[in-house]
C-alpha cells in the first residue's frame, strides 16, 4: 500500500473504500472534488459482492461505524474493515465488545467519529496492511492521543512489519494484519 508515500503531500485526497457502495459513492465525490483524490482499491476485495445502489449520501472524509460496541474501538479502512469485523466476532465470543469503525478516507480523516467512538470505550486499536513505521495507523494514533489523551485507557497499532511483503500467496497471508492476529493482540491487552 503506497499510502505512507501521499500522506506528506499536502493538498491530496486519499480514498480508501470497503465495499462496492462506497466505492461507488466515493469515486463520485472524487470526482466532483476539486482537489487532487487519489482512489486506492483493495485486490482482495474485487470479488466482494455488494449494493452499488448504497452508495449516495458517501462524502470524503466521513468514516462509518459499521458495528457497535463498548469496549475497544477498531478501526480500519478497506479489507481491514472486514478483518476487524471478523475479529470483532471472535472478541465478542471472549467477552469484548468491539466497535469498528471503516474510514473510507484516510484525508482528509474523520476525526470527530474516531474521538466519539473512543470516548465511548476508552481503548483503540488501529489496523493497517501497511508497514508500522511511518503508516497512516500512526497518525490516526497520535491524533487521538493530542484529542483525547484523557479519555484513553490504550493504543495499539496493528500492522505489517518493516520487512518487504513476501511474494508467495500463503506467506502474504501470514504476514498481513488478518483476524487471528487483531484478536491475539487485542485480547493481550485485556
Amino acid at each position: 500500500m503506497p499510502v505512507s508515500w501521499l500522506m506528506g503531500v499536502p493538498g491530496i485526497k486519499l480514498v480508501a473504500p470497503s465495499n462496492p457502495g462506497d466505492a461507488k459513492g466515493l469515486l463520485k465525490a472524487a470526482i466532483r472534488d476539486e482537489n487532487p483524490v487519489v482512489f486506492f482499491e483493495h485486490k482482495r476485495l474485487y470479488g466482494l459482492k455488494g449494493d452499488p445502489d448504497a452508495s449516495e449520501g458517501v462524502r470524503l472524509g466521513q468514516a462509518a461505524v459499521v458495528r457497535q460496541g463498548s469496549d475497544v474501538t477498531l478501526v480500519s479502512a478497506m479489507k481491514g474493515v472486514h478483518d476487524c469485523l471478523a475479529a470483532a466476532e471472535e472478541l465478542a465470543g471472549r467477552g469484548i465488545e468491539a466497535e469498528v469503525l471503516d474510514l473510507r478516507t484516510l484525508r482528509p480523516l474523520d476525526l470527530d467519529t474516531i474521538l466519539a467512538s473512543v470516548s465511548r470505550t476508552s481503548r483503540l486499536a488501529v489496523v493497517e496492511e501497511g508497514p508500522l513505521t511511518g503508516g497512516w495507523a500512526g497518525e490516526v494514533a497520535a491524533l487521538v492521543a493530542e484529542h483525547a489523551l484523557g479519555e484513553l485507557d490504550d493504543v495499539i497499532r496493528i500492522a505489517t512489519p518493516n520487512t518487504p511483503i513476501p511474494y508467495s500467496p500463503q506467506a502474504e497471508d501470514a504476514f498481513l494484519p488478518g483476524p487471528e492476529r487483531i484478536v491475539t493482540e487485542v485480547s493481550a491487552r485485556f
